[in-house]
């Protein structure tokens, strides 16, 4: 099909942007994901008219963003083609390489303890995110001291020792489970 079509695909043409297909591609599957989970989610009321049914506005509601859902999706794939639609994807899934983040410490605060798990965040986000001179680390370190610091002793935040901790002495051990 042309960007010049006529007729009622017309209505659908209009000025494409990066994502575009992605999202409406998305908002489609979810849509139609509610749409198969709504008769096991829902019931009727037995004996009431049609227009009191408890399910009347989620189903116009789940029916209406389905509808269009699709004819988002319809008139993304007729819009003509823009580069740069992998370019807009990476940078809408950036979120997950800082969940990513997140999961790594959580999995490695109960190996190395809470201390040194946020020292070593802090600098390697600092480092990430472009900050690298050597005030700057340290400005990192201090900041994930000061954060178990303020969590631990000043909030008195549980978190659990880590496994490290155990190889130190008992008396440092002691403090370092109960403060760091």
């Amino acid at each position: 099909m042309t960007p010049n079509t006529t007729g009622f695909l017309k209505f659908f043409r209009r000025e494409r942007r990066r994502g575009d297909f992605i999202f409406a591609a998305a908002m489609l599957a979810f849509s139609l994901f509610l749409l198969a989970s709504f008769p096991s989610q829902t019931t009727p009321a037995e004996g009431t008219a049609w227009s009191a049914q408890p399910t009347l506005w989620p189903a116009i509601g789940v029916f209406g963003m389905t509808a269009f859902a699709a004819l988002n999706l319809l008139s993304s794939v007729l819009s003509p083609r823009i580069p740069g639609r992998l370019a807009e994807l990476r940078v809408w899934l950036g979120f997950l390489e800082y969940a990513g983040w997140f999961l790594g410490f959580v999995l490695l605060v109960p190996q190395l303890g809470y201390l040194p798990t946020s020292v070593l965040f802090a600098v390697a986000l600092f480092w990430r995110c472009g900050y690298r001179s050597a005030r700057m680390i340290l400005i990192a370190a201090l900041t994930g001291i000061g954060i178990v610091v303020l969590f631990k002793v000043g909030l008195r935040v549980n978190v659990p020792g880590g496994a490290l901790y155990e190889l130190l002495p008992s008396g440092l051990r002691n403090i370092f489970i109960v403060y760091f």
